[in-house]
């Protein structure tokens, strides 16, 4: 099990909701990865093998030169295709902007125009949110009803930063094929922009000078690209605004065409606030619904917009072999309620959805399948061969 988080925010996992929560900071969400070592069909019995109520199968790095806190029990070895929890912290702390591997919050900034276009989003929903707020004051709607659609209006732009700072799925320089990729083909892809290993489905945005895992589009509203990390936010915003388009129509649709008296007649100084209002929320229910039915047929045949759109063009959409994608690989396995809200999912198989894995966290396995201690505080982790151990030199592609 595992998921993905934004730098800054760290790609963490955890076995359970309850797990990630007992987390010292948001930013170290913990992480599970699958047992490379381990036969891929035993990926789903090992959810009856670990019960945290009773057992923690993590080790808390963190304490290691930390003289005051209690010893740690050491995690025992799992059995055969068990999950382990790691909660080694490897993600970059500096407080810098941008889209390199060194920078700590992921934000595209090299883009101009996606920069406008993505604040012009912000501009557009807050003024939706001020023209139902002046109908609230002036009584034109019920005070409940203005109340919601600036509740979803606050999800929408949530879910609006969420996409916008979250890393897509960026590959690092350091990635390697799972053992799973390593077992199915002789040879692997590699990017000549990155010069490093690239997944399958992944593509170099120019934009984001990244390879983006399972990446669908560079989308210039939301100013990043929509990839394997941040699909479920970018889906809670389309279907947020959505929804407050469609919300806001029914609303001056049926003041326009059933109000009757004067108790629902809008005030004469908001009617042409209202007015420029509907011709947004119809553009914005046009265009949201376009793109809710394009993610959706790239989720249900596996198949992203540029996959498509070079298939489409060499004529090869009947040879496609891609299957859907599981809502567990968009959503995570958290519970349900947390898929509605604009907070990173916990992926079952992090090396599967992200598709690559990386030598230190094969080192980290290894130690702990040796049943050694923790890794020394002063690791280091240079991606040189030499530093590798033999058994990730033989993961490597040739």
């Amino acid at each position: 099990m595992s998921s993905s988080n934004s730098k800054g925010l760290s790609r963490r996992s955890a076995a359970s909701s309850q797990a990630a929560s007992a987390s010292k900071r948001s930013s170290l969400s913990d992480n599970i990865s699958y047992n490379n070592n381990h036969q891929n069909s035993n990926t789903l019995c090992c959810l009856n093998c670990y019960n945290y109520r009773s057992e923690v199968l993590e080790y808390d790095y963190s304490r290691v030169n930390d003289a005051t806190s209690s010893s740690q029990p050491f995690p025992r070895i799992r059995s055969r295709g068990e999950y382990y929890i790691d909660s080694y912290n490897d993600q970059p702390w500096s407080w810098t902007f941008g889209t390199h591997e060194s920078n700590g919050i992921w934000c595209n900034s090299s883009d101009q125009a996606g920069s406008i276009m993505s604040a012009m989003v912000w501009l557009l929903m807050m003024y939706s949110a001020m023209t139902v707020t002046s109908l609230t004051v002036t009584e034109g709607i019920p005070v409940p009803l203005g109340l919601m659609y600036n509740c979803l209006v606050t999800m929408s732009l949530a879910c609006h930063a969420k996409t916008s700072l979250t890393d897509p799925g960026s590959v690092p320089h350091q990635a390697i094929p799972s053992e799973r990729q390593r077992m199915a083909r002789d040879s692997h892809s590699m990017c000549g922009q990155c010069q490093t290993f690239k997944p399958p489905g992944s593509h170099h945005c120019r934009i984001c000078n990244r390879c983006i895992g399972r990446m669908d589009h560079h989308c210039p509203w939301m100013n990043n690209c929509v990839g394997v990390a941040n699909l479920k936010h970018f889906l809670l915003f389309l279907s947020y605004t959505w929804t407050c388009a469609t919300y806001s129509l029914v609303l001056f649709g049926w003041n326009y065409f059933f109000c009757a008296d004067e108790d629902c007649t809008f005030h004469p100084l908001v009617v042409h606030l209202v007015r420029i209002m509907t011709l947004l929320a119809l553009g914005a229910f046009l265009f949201t619904s376009s793109m809710l039915m394009n993610v959706l047929y790239g989720v249900l045949t596996g198949i992203g917009t540029i996959d498509r759109l070079k298939k489409k063009a060499t004529n090869t959409m009947s040879q496609s072999e891609e299957e859907p994608i599981q809502l567990i690989d968009i959503f995570g396995i958290a519970p349900i309620y947390t898929w509605f809200l604009p907070i990173d999912p916990i992926f079952e198989d992090f090396d599967r959805v992200m598709g690559y894995t990386m030598p230190q966290r094969l080192d980290r396995e290894r130690q702990f399948c040796e049943g050694q201690r923790s890794m020394p505080p002063d690791l280091d982790h240079s991606p040189s061969l030499d530093h590798m151990p033999k058994c990730v030199n033989d993961l490597l592609p040739v």
